[in-house]
């Protein structure tokens, strides 16, 4: 059940306890992917999830806007602190264990998120009436998670798959040609570079034309298998 379709009086009579909360952002992801890329792939994963668990789950509406600062240099991109994204994010999962649904499993669509949601779910874990846990699904697709960019062939490929109408395909080549081989400017261990316009031109880390529709499927796929099997842990996990 997708919460934000639901009437109050169907969630009354909804007879379980876990929830999933996609969580996204709304920032750059070069020329050729949308600026909501990452709350589109949040959503599409919570959804195939829910699918693919054998049992009742709420999937709620997604939060589009995450912690992004690092993108500040490229247009349309939006950021919230890390404090007022974990605020958010926190109260919203407490409302949800307020009607019952007191498992709650965020869906995580962008790494700038991972930190945050981390710190806020044991927090919220240890201290309110509610048990909550993070997953990010680029780090639960088996190898494909090696390739993980931004803007690159995973993210791409799944908007193929789920929106083939929103990626630009004319601009693949662009998107290629201005975009850098990794993540970073690292010496001894350290990536020196805080925003992401020092290190790519055109905000792209890796090569999306790697990233087809079958690929995306098969991300999609296992994405919601590895989703699914948390749920089954989280609901039979026992809670003091």
């Amino acid at each position: 059940m997708r919460l934000s379709e639901a009437t109050w009086t169907e969630v009354a009579d909804l007879d379980a306890d876990l929830a999933l909360l996609p969580v996204g952002s709304t920032e750059q992801h070069g020329p050729h992917a949308p600026l909501g890329t990452d709350a589109l792939n949040a959503e599409s994963v919570a959804e195939a999830g829910s699918e693919a668990f054998d049992g009742e789950v709420v999937v709620g509406p997604t939060i589009p806007v995450g912690v992004a600062e690092e993108h500040r240099a490229f247009d349309g991109t939006l950021w919230v602190s890390p404090d007022t994204f974990r605020a958010y994010v926190r109260e919203t999962v407490e409302s949800l264990a307020h009607h019952g649904f007191d498992r709650v499993v965020v869906v995580n669509g962008h790494g700038g998120n991972i930190d945050a949601l981390a710190e806020l779910c044991r927090r919220v874990s240890r201290t309110g009436d509610v048990y909550a846990v993070a997953f990010t699904w680029f780090d639960a697709v088996g190898d494909h998670s090696s390739d993980m960019g931004h803007g690159g062939p995973l993210e791409t490929a799944l908007l193929r798959h789920t929106h083939p109408e929103l990626v630009r395909e004319d601009r693949i080549d662009e998107a290629r040609d201005g975009g850098s081989d990794r993540w970073g400017e690292w010496v001894s261990g350290v990536n020196l570079a805080h925003d992401s316009d020092e290190f790519t031109d055109n905000g792209v880390v890796g090569d999306p034309a790697d990233g087809d529709a079958e690929r995306g499927a098969e991300l999609e796929s296992l994405a919601a298998d590895s989703l699914a099997s948390l749920l089954d842990a989280v609901e039979r996990r026992q809670l003091d």
